[in-house]
């Protein structure tokens, strides 16, 4: 009982502190909230492809896996987050999402993005796993990011290199791919700006 007491006397500020704590702490909760709401973070916690093009630095890539063969059998986390177990998927999944975020929030990413390191040993264990019954018979199954980094065997987009995003390098490669805007995060009771334009649904070109 002692230890909760000395436990609570550090969590708890002094009387005279208390009102001002208590009204920093609602001020944090809601800014916290806000950066929730507005990030769209819950929409991390799902699989669907279109959480990508929360950034828009994503749109290029999204429209054209869109209009690939993939789009009608794999997403984006079956490419490029690991399938083997469910611990490795959560922790690859959260900070390859937490690192994109920041990336993007702080206008980090570079003109051209490209995979790293970790991105390119998963993918390539995806089109491993996923195209097994090709892969095999011609033993590139045996490539992996760290045999091709070597020079020993090609990694799969290095001669599939139309699959399954094409040619898009960047946004200003492609200004043509544009994709339907996400809904507005503001709550409705912000009203609308008599100005503001209709959400148009666009296309990749």
């Amino acid at each position: 009982m002692t230890f909760l007491k000395k436990v609570y006397h550090l969590l708890v500020p002094p009387p005279k502190w208390r009102f001002t704590v208590i009204i920093l702490t609602g001020i944090m909760t809601g800014i916290l909230l806000l950066v929730v709401l507005i990030s769209n973070a819950t929409s991390y916690l799902s699989e669907e492809p279109e959480t990508c093009i929360n950034c828009h630095v994503m749109y290029p890539y999204f429209a054209s896996w869109s209009k690939d063969s993939h789009a009608r059998d794999a997403t984006c986390v079956d490419c490029h987050i690991p399938q083997d177990n469910i611990f490795s998927k959560y922790f690859v999944k959260g900070t390859d999402g937490l690192a994109h975020a920041t990336y993007f929030s702080m206008r980090w990413e570079p003109q051209v993005i490209q995979i790293k390191s970790r991105g390119t040993r998963v993918v390539q264990e995806n089109c491993i796993r996923c195209h097994l019954d090709l892969v095999d018979m011609v033993q590139l199954v045996e490539v992996t990011a760290a045999t091709a980094a070597k020079g020993e065997g090609k990694l799969c987009w290095d001669c599939h290199r139309e699959t399954p995003h094409g040619t898009v390098k960047s946004l200003s490669a492609a200004p043509h791919a544009l994709v339907e805007r996400l809904p507005s995060v503001l709550p409705a009771w912000l009203g609308t700006n008599q100005h503001s334009q209709p959400n148009r649904v666009l296309t990749y070109e």
